[in-house]
C-alpha cells in the first residue's frame, strides 16, 4: 500500500525558514521522480517543486524559485521541500507525491503569518 507521510509544517513569521520531510513507503522510491504540491484554502492544488529520481534535474514553481529547495534521500525513502524567505502566500497544506502517480497523505499545514 503505497503511503506518504509529511511533516514539518507549522506557523512561522514573514521571512521565516521550514523544512519539510516526507516519508514514503509501499513502492520502491528510488525508481520514482517525486513531488511536492500545495493547497491553499478555496484554491487548486498546484504543484511546487520535482525532484527527478537520480536527483539530478529538480524543477519548481516560479512563485518559489529562489526559495525553495527540493532534495531526496534515497536511503530513507524520504522528500524533503526546504522553505527560506517565506511569505504569507505560501500558507497552504502541503503534500508530496510521486510525480506521474498521484496518492495523496494528509499533508502538512504551513501557515506564514506575523
Amino acid at each position: 500500500q503505497v503511503q506518504f507521510v509529511e511533516s514539518g509544517g507549522g506557523l512561522v513569521q514573514p521571512g521565516g525558514s521550514l523544512r519539510l520531510s516526507c516519508a514514503a513507503s509501499g513502492f520502491t522510491f528510488s525508481s520514482f521522480s517525486m513531488s511536492w504540491y500545495r493547497q491553499a484554502p478555496e484554491k487548486e492544488r498546484e504543484l511546487v517543486a520535482t525532484i527527478s529520481l537520480g536527483r539530478a534535474i529538480t524543477n519548481y514553481a516560479d512563485s518559489v524559485k529562489g526559495r525553495f529547495t527540493i532534495s531526496r534521500d534515497n536511503a530513507r525513502n524520504t522528500v524533503y521541500l526546504q522553505m527560506n524567505s517565506l511569505k504569507p502566500e505560501d500558507t497552504a497544506m502541503y503534500y508530496c507525491t510521486r510525480t506521474l502517480i498521484h496518492n495523496w497523505g494528509q499533508g502538512t499545514q504551513v501557515t506564514v503569518s506575523s
